[in-house]
């Protein structure tokens, strides 16, 4: 059975189809790291920033989130990913992102990214991994995967369960 999160709900009135195992290609992988890299290329310029002058937007943007639509389909125990597509209607923020995967042929979840921001002392700071603002939208979502890049080579993904419980942080293999 091939399955993609279409407003509608499966059989047993499941809000997702039972899946253990979700693969991304290698090459889709890169085009994620190609998307962080381009949007994060200033996150070295954050020497005169801190965490409050950018959370009330006084100052400069350094970097931009971005949010991308994930396309593909269950077959078996597997939730594979086949493409990303840029989001419509995209607004990027330095902090936040907001977009329309609602057109989206065979849409599965969304991808985006978190910038660094400045401690204190100017010093970039990673926020790792999905926060809980992400898993709050995800749950809320008909989404069945979310994931997340921080930094060059770091991914994380939460999916759903038949229930339409979020499970996270879940296994993701790379093909």
């Amino acid at each position: 059975m091939l399955w993609s999160a279409q407003p509608s709900l499966h059989a047993g009135g499941s809000r997702s189809p039972p899946f253990s195992v979700v693969t991304l290609p290698g090459d889709l992988r890169g085009l994620m790291s190609a998307l962080w890299v381009e949007n994060n290329r200033h996150w070295d310029e954050l020497a005169d920033q801190n965490t409050l002058t950018q959370l009330l937007g006084s100052g400069k943007p350094t970097q931009r989130e971005y949010l991308g639509c994930l396309v593909g389909d269950v077959a078996g125990d597997t939730l594979f990913i086949r493409r990303l597509v840029h989001a419509e209607h995209l607004k990027q923020l330095q902090f936040a992102v907001a977009g329309d995967c609602g057109g989206v042929v065979r849409l599965v979840g969304t991808f985006h990214t978190h910038p660094y921001r400045a401690d204190s002392a100017g010093r970039a700071v990673k926020e790792r991994g999905l926060s809980a603002m992400d898993l709050k939208t995800f749950a809320a979502a008909a989404d069945i995967v979310t994931m997340v890049m921080w930094d060059l080579d770091s991914l994380d993904a939460a999916t759903k369960a038949a229930d339409g419980s979020v499970r996270h942080p879940i296994g993701l293999t790379i093909r």
